[in-house]
Order: structure tokens, then sequence, then C-alpha cells
């Protein structure tokens, strides 16, 4: 007798399916979840009011806050089962990472909002002070800041520029050229390595106004005094220069696979159908490639706007803050003034810009590729 099968999406025996769960079972499972979440919130807020020394009442160390947490994930995961029975124990298999998304994300940003609204300055000892709003205002009064959210709309859109010469160079690695995998190497190599390395390789050594080859050639094509880096206007290019230098690959390779995934078929049709190169290109290729070229696109933005490293390494943000991005710019109030408050003011708040401009990119990109498409 052949050995009998259940179908994959059987449940042991002893589980209970969610409509066969009794009354009674279901408003101990909310109970004991309710109990719980009631308990770990009241062990934070009697630490929160032991530690800013509203009440007497809490605990030295921040330990009970982080075994009641864990008391409610247990808790969580039984009244789960105690109340969706087979469903239940399906989403005990999420409950880990459930756990660690609030300790490693939602917690973290909390707090650091919660940081946003003190005074904290490491070099001071008056400790950390709530002050509500004032490093907002301080913040919308800041020049600086300004300066470096302008930087970023540049530095953004010159990924329009890296995007063309990025499709440029995976169009002709894609062709039936010699050397063609030697050439794919050697374009690739800028991507692995560092931007810190880049920076001094590139940035310090290369462009180095005095000695470096750049402007030695620079001088030898007219430039009387080419520096790099002391001109506010120029030392944006050169940086948007060396950030492009490193991460173009990163486009091509992406662009790249999505040329190498597309059906011959539908290019030697459009050869047949008597097209050259250019309309073949505009008319087939282009469009084709939309889905990949929003995506990569959308990732190098993200790139983009966490930008620092080269800017730190290269200019440390001059001349006058000139080539400052907002993550160099939020570096360097906490690595110069220790002002730990002010800072995270100005990450939150970039945090908050990030998330709604990516949202926005998100829909612009989709509803795009469907109207081309």
């Amino acid at each position: 007798m052949a050995d009998q099968i259940l179908p994959t999406n059987d449940w042991p025996a002893n589980a209970v399916p969610s409509d066969l769960i009794p009354p009674g079972r279901k408003r101990l499972g909310w109970a004991v979840m309710a109990a719980a979440t009631l308990g770990l919130l009241a062990t934070i807020l009697v630490q929160i009011l032991y530690k800013s020394e509203v009440d007497t009442i809490g605990f030295e160390t921040w330990r009970p806050v982080v075994y009641a947490y864990v008391l409610w994930g247990v808790a969580l995961g039984v009244g789960q089962v105690l109340t969706r029975g087979e469903d239940g124990q399906r989403a005990l298999f999420l409950l880990p990472a459930l756990l660690f998304t609030i300790a490693m994300v939602i917690f973290p940003t909390l707090f650091g909002f919660y940081i946003a609204l003190t005074d904290w300055n490491l070099s001071s000892f008056s400790g950390r002070r709530f002050n509500g709003l004032d490093n907002f205002w301080q913040m919308l009064a800041d020049p600086y800041y300004r300066n470096a959210l302008f930087n970023m709309v540049l530095y953004v859109l010159a990924v329009l520029v890296e995007y063309v010469i990025a499709f440029g160079l995976a169009l002709l690695l894609n062709a039936q050229i010699r050397a063609r995998k030697f050439f794919r190497v050697v374009f690739l190599m800028p991507l692995m390595l560092s931007p810190v390395a880049v920076s001094w390789m590139v940035g310090k050594s290369l462009m180095e106004y005095r000695f470096g080859p750049a402007a030695t050639l620079a001088r030898h094509l007219g430039w009387e005094n080419p520096a790099f880096f002391s001109d506010p206007i120029i030392a944006r290019i050169s940086i948007m220069v060396l950030d492009a230098w490193t991460f173009i690959p990163f486009m091509m390779i992406m662009l790249l696979a999505g040329l190498q995934a597309m059906s011959r078929e539908i290019l030697e049709a459009a050869r047949v159908d008597g097209a050259n190169a250019w309309q073949t290109f505009w008319q087939v290729t282009f469009p084709l490639m939309l889905p990949v070229s929003v995506t990569a696109v959308i990732l190098r933005i993200i790139f983009k706007l966490k930008l620092a490293d080269i800017i730190i390494t290269v200019t440390s943000g001059g001349p006058g803050g000139a080539t400052d991005s907002v993550s160099s710019f939020i570096y360097r109030e906490y690595r110069d003034r220790s002002n730990v408050g002010y800072g995270t003011m100005l990450a939150m708040a970039y945090l908050v810009i990030i998330v709604v401009f990516v949202t926005w990119l998100l829909k612009f990109a989709n509803r795009f590729v469907r109207n081309v498409n």
C-alpha cells in the first residue's frame, strides 16, 4: 500500500482552526496580551520617571525593562495561539522578526526623536535637559543647514548625468567589441574601492592643486590656477565627479544585466522591419529597459542622499561649507561640537525628508513606467 501523502497546507492534528476556538479561550488570549502590554508600558513609564528624577520609585538599570520586553514577546506569542489557533501558530514565525524590528528600528527612532528635543551636549556638564522645539527653530534659522540641503538637490540631480554615462558604458560593454571581458573588469574596479580610498587616491593626489597630475594638465591647457577645491562651484563639481567615478559602475552593471536579459528576437525583429540603430535604441531598447533604469536611478539616489565620506575626506565641507551634504554637516555637528541634541534634530528632520521624498519618487516612477509602457 502506498504511503499516504498529506497536502502541504495540512497542519498538525492538535492545532485548532480559528473558527472553532471557544470564546473563553479567545478572552484568555486577549487578557494575556493586554496584561503583558500594560506591564511593559508601566515598566517603561516607571523607569523614565525615575531616570528623569520625577519619581523616586524605579530601577537603577534598564535591565528590568529588557526582561519585561522579553516577557511581552512571549505573552504575545501565547496570546496569538490562544486567540487565532492555526493562524496564531503561523504568526509565531514572524514574532522574532517583529521583536527585532521593534528593538533595533522602532525604539532607536523614538529615542532619537526624544534626544532631538533636548540640549544634550557631550562637552557640557549640565547633562541632558528637555528644551522643547528649540533645536527645531535653530535648524530653520541655520544657513549652513539650508546650504547643505541645496547641495543635496544638486548632488541628486547629478544622478541623471551619471545615468546617461552608465547607460552608454553598458551599451558599449554589451556590444561585440574586442577585449569586452577585460573592459568590464576595468570599469568595475572603482566600485571595488572604498570611497575614502578613492578620495585620497583621486581627490587628494591626482587633483592636488600644486603637484597633482590633473592640476598640471590643466595648467598646460591654459587654466592658470587649477584649484579644484577652493572655488565653491568648482569644488561642488569636483565632489560630484569623485562620487560619480566611484558609483557609475554600480548603475552600469545593473543596466548591463538588463541588456543581457533582453530578448534578441525583439531587436532582430526591429532590424528586419527596417529600423536603424537609433530607432532601435529609442523605440525598443530604452522602453524595455525602463524598469531596470528606474530601479538603478532610485537606488543611486538613495545612496546619494547618504553622501558624506568623500566630502569629509576631501574638503571637510569646505570651502566655507560650500560642498557640505546634509550627512557630512550632521557628522561635523556631532564630531566638532559634540552637540548631540541639535545633531539628532538635524538627523531626524532629514530622515523625514528622505522618507517623504523616496515615497513620492517611487509613486512617480511607477506612474512614469506605466504611462510609457
